[in-house]
C-alpha cells in the first residue's frame, strides 16, 4: 500500500502538471504559459525558400580591401596610375616610379598580406599587378555570409513578431524559412529580402547631374535616386544626387533603432544611435563637411540628403523620408538586425491560407477521433473491463502528449497529428501484450493479484525494447530531419514516453486499487 500511495502522488503530480500546461491553449488568459503553437499547413502563413548570393559577399571584400588600399596610397603619397575592382573580384593596380614602386609593395607586405598576386608585369619602373583572394579564404567568406544571413533573418523575423517560425540552412547558401500565422506576406517578405546596408556619403553638388544620368558619371562618383511619392499628385518622384562612391560611415556601428514622431510636421522618422566609435566617426565626418550635403543611403537609395549646418556630437542621427508608421518601424527592425551581408533571391514562394489549415485541423482531428474511437470500443469488445482501462491510459495518454507540445513549445503539424494516431495504436498495443500475459496466468490457476503481477514483470522487458527501439528512431529523425518530418518525429518522442508511463504505472496503480484496496475476487478480462 505505501508503494501504491507513492505511485498515486505520481501520477496524480503528473495529470496536476498536464493541465496546468494544456489550459493556456483553450484559454490564453488564465495565466501567462506556453501553449500548443500550430505548424504553417495547420493554420496558414508563408513558406519561402531564399538564395543568398554569396559571391556578392566576395565582390564586397574586395571593393573594401580596394578602398582601404586607396586610402592607404593617398595617405603615405604614393602615386599610382590605376586602382580598380574588375571581373567582380580581382584587384588590379599600376604603379609608376620606383620609390613607389617600392613603397606599395611595402604596404602590400604589410598590410594585405592574404592576398594572392595572380600576375605580376614590371618594365620602365613600372609595375602592374592583378590580385585577388584565395579560393579557401573566399570559401570562408562564402560561408559566414550564409550563416551571418541566417542569424540577420532571423533577428528580423523574431522582431517582427512570428511565433514558432523555421529558419533554417538548406545546402551551401540556400534558406529555408517557414512563417506561420503571417496575416500579410509582402510585407513580411520585403523585411526578409532587404539587403538594409545603410551608409553615409557626401552629395557632390558641383557635379553635372545631367551628364551622370547620360552615363558620364566621373571616377570615384555615383549616381543615386532619391525616391518620393507625392501625396498631392499621387506621383512617384525621382531626384537624382551625384555622391562620392566612397562612405564615410556605415551601419555596421549603429547600436539603436527607433521610431519617433517630428513634432513639426508630425510625421514619422527613424532615430539611429551610434557606438563610441561610430559616434566619434559621425561627429569627425560632420564637423569637416560643414555647409556640405551628407546623403543618407540605404540600399544604394537616398533617403534623405540634409545640409551638415555644424558639427554634431552625441552619436544621434535621424533618418526621413515621408515614412509610413509601418515603413518606419519595418526600416527601424531591419536596422536593428543588422544589414545583410550579401543579396538574397526568393527562388520558392508559397502561402497557405488560413482556410485550408482550418479545413486540415478538422480532417486531422476527424481521423484522430475516428481511429480512437475503433480502438476504444475494440478493447472493450475484447478485454471487457481490463478493456476500459487500458481506454482511460489512452485518453491520459493523448493529454500528456498536448501538454508535452505545450510545455516544450513544440508546433503541431499534420504529420504531427499522425505521429498522435501512431502512438494511439502503440499504447494499446503495450497494453495487448501485458493482458495477453495476464490471460496466461490466469489459465494455469494462479490468483487474479499474482496473475496480474506476473503479467507486467514479464511484458515489461519486451514493452521496454520496443518502444526504446521507436524512440530513438524518432530522435534520429528530429535531429536530422527537416519540417514535417520533424513535426512527426516530436510527437512520436513524446508518445512512446507517454505510453510507458500510462501502460506500465497508470493501469498498474488502477489493477492494484481494484485488487488490493477494493479486494476484487476475479478480473474482467
Amino acid at each position: 500500500m505505501k508503494n501504491f500511495s507513492g505511485r498515486l502522488v505520481l501520477v496524480l503530480g503528473v495529470i496536476l502538471i498536464a493541465v496546468v500546461y494544456i489550459l493556456p491553449t483553450f484559454n490564453e488568459g488564465l495565466w501567462p504559459n506556453k501553449k500548443i503553437n500550430l505548424g504553417l499547413d495547420l493554420q496558414g502563413g508563408m513558406h519561402l525558400v531564399l538564395e543568398v548570393d554569396t559571391a556578392k559577399a566576395v565582390e564586397s571584400t574586395v571593393e573594401r580591401m580596394t578602398q582601404e588600399m586607396r586610402d592607404l596610397l593617398r595617405r603615405d603619397q604614393i602615386r599610382y596610375v590605376n586602382l580598380d575592382r574588375v571581373e567582380g573580384n580581382k584587384i588590379t593596380v599600376t604603379i609608376s616610379g620606383q620609390e613607389n614602386i617600392d613603397q606599395f609593395q611595402k604596404i602590400l607586405d604589410d598590410e594585405f598580406p592574404n592576398l594572392r598576386v595572380l600576375s605580376r608585369n614590371e618594365a620602365n619602373e613600372r609595375l602592374t599587378l592583378m590580385l585577388d583572394l584565395p579560393d579557401e579564404e573566399a570559401a570562408e567568406i562564402e560561408q559566414m555570409a550564409s550563416a551571418q544571413a541566417l542569424e540577420t533573418i532571423r533577428n528580423r523575423v523574431d522582431e517582427f513578431g512570428v511565433s514558432e517560425p523555421d529558419i533554417r540552412r538548406q545546402g551551401e547558401n540556400r534558406l529555408l524559412i517557414q512563417l506561420p500565422g503571417i496575416s500579410d506576406p509582402g510585407r513580411a517578405k520585403e523585411l526578409i529580402g532587404r539587403t538594409a546596408q545603410l551608409e553615409f556619403k557626401i552629395v557632390d553638388d558641383a557635379g553635372d547631374i545631367e551628364a551622370a544620368e547620360k552615363g558620364n558619371v566621373p571616377p570615384a562618383k555615383q549616381l543615386l535616386y532619391q525616391v518620393r511619392n507625392d501625396p498631392e499628385t499621387n506621383r512617384t518622384v525621382r531626384t537624382p544626387f551625384l555622391v562620392e562612391k566612397r562612405s564615410l560611415l556605415t551601419g555596421a556601428y549603429l547600436t539603436d533603432a527607433r521610431v519617433a514622431i517630428d513634432s513639426q510636421y508630425n510625421e514619422p522618422y527613424v532615430s539611429i544611435k551610434f557606438d563610441r566609435k561610430g559616434a566619434r566617426l559621425f561627429e569627425r565626418i560632420t564637423g569637416e563637411h560643414v555647409k556640405e550635403r551628407l546623403a543618407i543611403v540605404l540600399d544604394d537609395n537616398i533617403y534623405s540628403a540634409p545640409v551638415i549646418q555644424e558639427k554634431i556630437g552625441g552619436g544621434e542621427a535621424r533618418i526621413t523620408g515621408s515614412f509610413t508608421t509601418e515603413e518606419a518601424r519595418d526600416l527601424a527592425i531591419v536596422l536593428r538586425a543588422g544589414a545583410l551581408p550579401a543579396p538574397v533571391e526568393i527562388l520558392e514562394e508559397r502561402t497557405v491560407g488560413p482556410s485550408l489549415g482550418a479545413d486540415s485541423i478538422r480532417k486531422g482531428l476527424l481521423s484522430m477521433m475516428v481511429g480512437g474511437i475503433l480502438v476504444v470500443i475494440f478493447m472493450v469488445i475484447y478485454y471487457k473491463g481490463s478493456g476500459l482501462i487500458a481506454d482511460t491510459a489512452l485518453t491520459l495518454n493523448i493529454l500528456l502528449i498536448a501538454a508535452g507540445l505545450a510545455g516544450f513549445g513544440a508546433t503541431l503539424t499534420l504529420p504531427g497529428i499522425a505521429g498522435i494516431i501512431l502512438t494511439i495504436g502503440m499504447a494499446v498495443d503495450a497494453n495487448v501484450l501485458i493482458f495477453e500475459r495476464i490471460r496466461e496466468e490466469l489459465n494455469i490457476g494462479k490468483s487474479p493479484y499474482a496473475a496480474v503481477s506476473a503479467g507486467y514483470d514479464r511484458a515489461t522487458l519486451t514493452i521496454l525494447d520496443a518502444n526504446v527501439t521507436t524512440l530513438i528512431a524518432a530522435l534520429v529523425l528530429f535531429q536530422f530531419g527537416t519540417g514535417p518530418v520533424k513535426g512527426f518525429a516530436v510527437t512520436l518522442s513524446l508518445g512512446v514516453i507517454s505510453s510507458l508511463f500510462t501502460a506500465l504505472i497508470v493501469t498498474r496503480m488502477i489493477f492494484d486499487y481494484l485488487l488490493i484496496h477494493r479486494k476484487m475476487k476475479s478480473l474482467s478480462i
